[in-house]
């Protein structure tokens, strides 16, 4: 069996109302995804405690709608329209989806990935090719973060080489929950990890379980009402994107005990300046180190030196 995807690029305040219209006319699935990807133009969803973003939606969407191929992708279009209200018939494109093994073929694209100096991430499906290693047990899943992209690999390189023993760690937007596994292994005492997907939040503690390490793991609004409302951290990770980082920086360098460590990365090195800029005045940040064009920055709270980059 093959399928069909209808593409369609369309404004926020349609977006939600299109896609549940093509659930209901017969679409198999529908995604919504920022149109500007990968662009100067891109602008992450994020949300501050208390305040996660209410819809899945960008200025400039993109639904992408699966169906079968039999039917009429134009009729379904068409009928979505309508029922969401649209003043005009939207310009969509569509692409053919081949049946495949989709459980090999996914398999076949994740091998061991081997990070730092002894750092693993295995997939469940594969041996781990160093036993004595640091081994992270872990399939792609739903929450990002598997080791593979520069920003995720610049923060455990950065953890491996900073083992904190009994340190209490905070990983603000956690994904997978990989970064705090990552301290938690190299002996870290008390680690938690918020994020503002529900998903990422069942996931990282799945992954926990499956890794042996025992980390708490909360959404904004129930971390800012939790037992760590007002708690400082030892190290602070946040691997999240430049413009939330910056809106962030009141909030997140609060979380820094005094003496304390804060790592930023999912910022490319020509946005280092304009971030570390935000943090200056609660704590001085520099470049650790650069990956493909990512960097990491970090700093330590109440030092007006930045710590030696790598």
């Amino acid at each position: 069996m093959s399928w069909t995807e209808i593409v369609i690029e369309i404004a926020r305040e349609h977006a939600e109302a299109l896609s549940e219209a093509l659930m209901d006319v017969g679409a198999l699935s529908v995604s919504v995804e920022d149109a500007d990807e990968g662009t100067d133009a891109e602008r992450p969803l994020f949300g501050e405690p208390g305040m996660e973003p209410t819809e899945a939606a960008w200025d400039h969407s993109r639904v992408v709608a699966l169906t079968d191929e039999a039917d009429d992708q134009a009729v379904i279009v068409a009928a979505a329209a309508g029922q969401a209200g649209l003043a005009t018939l939207p310009k969509f494109t569509t692409r053919k989806v081949e049946n495949q093994d989709w459980v090999r073929l996914t398999q076949s694209q994740f091998a061991p990935i081997h990070i730092g100096k002894n750092i693993w991430v295995v997939p469940s499906w594969h041996e781990a090719p160093d036993p004595d290693a640091l081994i992270l047990e872990l399939d792609p899943g739903l929450a990002f973060g598997t080791g593979s992209h520069p920003t995720t690999r610049l923060c455990m390189e950065w953890l491996e080489a900073h083992p904190a023993p009994g340190k209490t760690v905070l990983d603000y937007g956690c994904g997978s929950g990989i970064l705090a596994m990552v301290a938690k292994k190299v002996g870290a005492g008390e680690v938690v990890g918020v994020d503002i997907d529900p998903q990422a939040i069942e996931s990282a503690a799945d992954n926990a379980q499956r890794n042996h390490c025992e980390i708490t793991y909360f959404l904004p609004d129930t971390f800012a009402q939790s037992q760590h409302a007002g708690q400082k951290f030892d190290i602070v990770v946040a691997n999240i994107l430049s413009s939330p980082l910056k809106l962030m920086a009141p909030m997140l360098s609060g979380r820094v005990a005094p003496g304390g460590a804060l790592i930023l990365s999912g910022v490319l090195a020509r946005q280092a300046e304009e971030v570390a800029a935000a943090y200056a005045p609660f704590i001085k940040l520099g470049v650790w180190a650069e990956q493909d064009g990512w960097v990491a920055l970090h700093g330590r709270l109440g030092s007006d030196v930045v710590p030696a980059a790598r």
